[in-house]
């Protein structure tokens, strides 16, 4: 499937799956980046999300699963305000320079909820709740909702790390 839509450079789908099930909602990609191809076949790639869908229909005819789907987007009042984007993208700040971590930010994304968490090292859970949530107002709630429940925490053992290069002692 990859290698298909490498050669054609056409879009393909992304679903959560599990041995149990198939989340009925997922992300078009487009294939940006070829980064390496293994001798048995696999590729390392870097992909881009398009446009979200929900699986009417599941097809098995193919080595790859295939699906009838419903192109799903925001609802129209869903839009997330100036001020909320404002905070999410702070926070972020904040989660990048307590972590060190390199997660750069387009701070004009249309969709700025999908590129903060595109990067962040969540459990899939919380990206799938992202994912079928029909609302950038939520979406960046949910994010401000998780900043501010780790933040404080990362403080914290940033801290104790630094305490503990110290003298050994924790207070």
């Amino acid at each position: 499937m990859v290698t298909e839509a490498i050669r054609d450079k056409a879009p393909f789908g992304m679903v959560r799956a599990n041995k149990e099930d198939v989340a009925e909602i997922g992300c078009s990609t487009l294939v940006s980046e070829l980064l390496k191809t293994h001798d048995d076949g696999r590729m390392e790639i870097i992909t881009l999300g398009q446009r979200r869908f929900e699986i009417l229909e599941m097809n098995e005819e193919r080595a790859f699963l295939r699906a009838e789907v419903l192109w799903i987007d925001d609802e129209e009042n869903g839009a997330a305000p100036a001020p909320l984007r404002a905070s999410a993208l702070e926070l972020h700040r904040q989660f990048v320079e307590i972590t060190g971590m390199d997660l750069p930010v387009n701070p004009e994304a249309q969709q700025l909820s999908f590129h903060l968490a595109s990067a962040l090292p969540v459990d899939l859970d919380f990206k799938q709740t992202l994912l079928e949530m029909r609302s950038e107002r939520q979406r960046i709630d949910t994010l401000l909702d998780y900043f501010a429940q780790i933040i404080p925490t990362l403080r914290e053992l940033k801290e104790h790390k630094k305490k503990a290069g110290g003298n050994g002692y924790l207070h």
